[in-house]
């Protein structure tokens, strides 16, 4: 990728905020949920695609280019026909795993909240102990 590109999705200089250069690496509505299961090892395309159904084949891609292109997989080509290619976590992108895990149970909690699990835009019951201040 060019180091221009890389740099725009991860480039904190104007405000310093981490959590800025952590939405640039995994913003966007997929590449999170393609890192997640990919904790669970190495999926072909084709495995990927199943487990993100609602994501077009053409996003996927993307993602997963990107998700290369900044150090979070490793993308490996077998020569054989057909082609066959894996993706898999890097050290760099395992690291990310305990925010992951706590992004499922946070969204697993906010599912319990709102009933049915269905996302409606209605805002679940929060105590006042859980707020942040």
């Amino acid at each position: 990728m060019n180091e221009a590109r890389r740099k725009k999705r991860g480039d904190d200089r104007t405000t310093g905020c981490a959590v800025e250069v952590t939405l640039g690496l995994l913003g966007g509505r997929w590449k999170a949920v393609v890192l997640f299961h990919l904790l669970k090892g190495k999926k072909r395309f084709g495995e990927l695609r199943r487990q993100v159904p609602n994501c077009t084949q053409r996003m996927l891609t993307l993602q997963l280019r990107e998700l290369e292109e900044d150090g979070l997989v490793t993308r490996t080509v077998f020569p054989q026909v057909p082609p066959r290619v894996e993706y898999e976590l890097t050290d760099f992108g395992r690291s990310a795993e305990p925010m992951l895990l706590a992004m499922r149970d946070w969204g697993e909690e906010y599912k319990r909240q709102c009933g049915d699990g269905a996302f409606t835009g209605a805002r679940p019951k929060v105590s006042s102990s859980s707020a942040v201040a």
